[in-house]
């Protein structure tokens, strides 16, 4: 006798996939793959190794699902779960907080998947699916944030309730539509909650220890190459609305940060506390361009808007009343607090103006600084420029010349520069970007006897014509100069102009190769065409993100106040919004349920009466079994061995003689003589 082949387990696998599923197979296959839409957004949150780690677990309980093996014992999980803990304590040496709170709650869900043994393991995994939804709002909370949650409610619903039937389990699809009925009625009160609920100051999404996680952004130092990686991203820095009309193109400056400090290779800040002076120096010309920046978060305490601005913003947040601006000496606009969340503030500019006529001398002699041993060939040529142009505005303007006329390139991909980058840049490789022209700009200016610095900050934007917002983005990222005259305070020269006009007049796509721009404006704007469908697509898009951002995102306490009192209340405190949440919550719960309740499915009399019968014999001993109809349970009631007086039997027989010919007979009877007779015999029953 030969002895019996292994199998093998992938064989064994298979051939239990080919076989009909069985209930609780189905049944746990919809909870997994629920699971999975909830884990999925977390992969982006979450260290590599835990998601890894949970994605293991899921196809470790998957393959136990189709296999039909027992459970993994406790003494295997138990190592598992400390391994894992372990890990979590080592990647974030604390068990307390956002993100190592997230990355806990991933790994006891997978966990808690290969331990289900009780209905209670149940509840437990789909409790923690609803706080895991709830805890992705607090990395993101965009459209598709919304979407994919609200998808996963939906799955995690259905499985829910797919373990609740007992019997017979209708279709996923019936199934997936009384979840999505379930849903669309708390939809009301969930817009009542939203719009009335009192708030408080402060994010309601993020924890302050987390908030300051990097963001795609301008920095506090320029370098080659910095602003050129910038310029190849495609996220929104911030969207505009105009109450005045637009200036043109070449009018859209967005002052950002000043840099005067150069140690030969990098710009950064003035490290002097004398940069804030709120007696600023400025005077406006013309009349003031009214605007709205909507600022997305960046990290940093940078505000921008349209240089230059007549009075200080206020912020408008919902962690930002308590936040004021402050103008710096050299006209930047910073927040006493970093920006990380999304703000909105309204804004007066100047686009014509004298900034600091009568400018500090210590000011003066820093924005005159080169560090010696550096760029002798520059300062060479600057000398040379200097006794040939006595006049200020002459010798600008040759050196502008000299850009337009020598064959620089404008480029994302300069060549490297050496250690003395501005010779390198002016008389070998003449190829860079705005950082690199601006840089060797100033650098001129210094060594002419200028006093100039580096302006960093957004050249440009688009208005959107779905909105008429004007978006600003990360590719608007630019530098320029500012030189400082006689008479007329600081002056902005953009030598970028002078070698790539149409990067001022135009977008940054029309001026850059496609293969050096961002692969979404780049397919847009160039492969199909700026009129295309998918560009159409791309602004609609833009313009629903935009109106998801406004109206429901800085919905912050200031703005619930002033929709309150367009309905009629003055006087709005957490008082007057408690009692019109629970006035119009009960109203619209009124509203909601009254349908359902008038128009429920009502019971015949003869069936209330027939469950009456049933409750009787219970008392008597006799309960009626799941699977009894009215004759086999008349048999039983009537048999020999019944314990039932005589009476009761008679009266039974009679009562259930009845009832089957009424439901499943045709007795014309009337339906009053019928319910008579029962209640008759039901009471000789009793």
């Amino acid at each position: 006798m030969q002895s019996p082949v292994p199998r093998n387990p992938f064989d064994t696998l298979m051939r239990n996939v080919k076989r009909p599923m069985s209930r609780d197979k189905s049944d746990t296959l919809l909870l997994l793959i629920a699971c999975a839409l909830v884990l999925l957004p977390h992969s982006d949150h979450v260290p590599p190794w835990c998601a890894a780690v949970c994605a293991a677990l899921l196809i470790w309980r998957g393959w136990i699902t189709f296999s039909g093996t027992r459970l993994p014992p406790r003494w295997l999980l138990l190592p598992i779960a400390t391994a894992t803990m372990g890990g979590v304590y080592a990647t974030f040496r604390t068990f307390l907080g956002q993100d190592s709170g997230v990355a806990m709650l991933t790994l006891l869900l997978t966990l808690k998947l290969l331990e289900m043994h009780a209905k209670r393991d149940l509840f437990v995994v789909i409790f923690l699916s609803f706080f895991l939804m709830l805890a992705n709002f607090l990395y993101t909370q965009t459209i598709g944030t919304a979407f994919i949650t609200l998808v996963s409610l939906l799955a995690i619903l259905t499985a829910q309730l797919t373990f609740q039937y007992t019997g017979a389990v209708p279709s996923l699809k019936r199934r997936l539509g009384l979840c999505a009925f379930i849903v669309t009625l708390s939809a009301p009160l969930m817009l009542v909650l939203f719009i009335l609920f009192p708030r408080i100051q402060g994010p309601l999404w993020g924890l302050p220890s987390d908030a300051h996680s990097a963001r795609t952004g301008l920095s506090d130092s320029m370098a080659p190459g910095n602003i050129s990686t910038l310029a190849q991203s495609d996220d929104i820095a911030f969207r505009v609305k105009f109450s005045d009309p637009a200036p043109p193109k070449s009018k859209l400056y967005w002052r950002g940060v000043v840099l005067s400090d150069y140690d030969g290779r990098t710009w950064t800040q003035q490290a002097i506390s004398t940069r804030i002076n709120t007696s600023i120096e400025f005077t406006p010309h013309g009349t003031p361009i009214h605007h709205q920046v909507t600022l997305e978060p960046n990290g940093h305490r940078w505000l921008f808007a349209l240089e230059l601005p007549q009075t200080l913003p206020t912020l408008s947040g919902n962690s930002l009343t308590a936040n004021p601006v402050l103008m710096m000496h050299d006209g930047q606009l910073l927040a006493k607090q970093a920006i990380n969340e999304r703000v909105r503030y309204d804004a007066a500019s100047y686009v014509d103006f004298n900034l600091q006529p009568h400018e500090y001398n210590f000011v003066l002699r820093n924005a005159l600084r080169l560090p010696s041993g550096y760029n002798p060939a520059t300062l060479e040529f600057a000398q040379r420029l200097r006794a040939q142009y006595s006049n200020d505005t002459q010798l600008i303007n040759a050196v502008l010349g000299f850009f337009r006329e020598q064959p620089f390139r404008y480029t994302l991909e300069p060549p490297l520069l050496d250690t003395n980058a501005i010779d390198d840049f002016l008389f070998t490789t003449r190829a860079g970007f705005c950082e690199h022209y601006a840089s060797a700009f100033v650098v001129l200016m210094r060594a002419a006897g200028i006093p100039a610095r580096v302006v960093t900050g957004y050249q440009g934007g688009e208005i959107n014509s779905v909105d008429g917002y004007m978006v600003v983005r990360q590719s608007d990222a630019h530098a320029w100069a500012e030189v400082w005259m006689q008479n007329l305070g600081w002056v902005r020269v953009d030598p970028t102009a002078a070698v790539a006009p149409n990067r001022i007049e135009q977008n940054l796509a029309n001026v850059l190769p496609s293969r050096t721009f961002g692969p979404l404006n780049s397919l847009v704007n160039l492969t199909i065409g700026r009129n295309s469908l998918l560009a159409k697509l791309r602004v609609n898009w833009d313009a629903v993100t935009n109106a998801w951002n406004q109206r429901v995102l800085n919905f912050n306490p200031e703005y619930q106040k002033n929709f309150v009192r367009k309905l009629g209340f003055d006087d709005v405190d957490w008082h007057t919004l408690t009692i019109l949440l629970f006035s119009v919550g009960a109203i619209v719960l009124t509203i909601v349920t009254l349908p359902l309740v008038v128009n429920r499915q009502k019971r015949h009399p003869i069936d209330v009466i027939y469950a009456d019968m049933c409750q009787t014999m219970e008392k008597h001993g006799y309960a009626r079994n799941i699977h009894e109809g009215p004759r086999d349970y008349r048999a039983r009631l009537t048999a020999p061995d019944s314990m039932l007086s005589h009476e009761r039997k008679f009266a039974a027989e009679r009562f259930l003689t009845i009832y089957e010919a009424v439901q499943y007979g045709t007795v014309e009877a009337g339906a009053g003589t019928i319910i008579s007779q029962l209640k008759t015999l039901l009471s000789e029953c009793r």
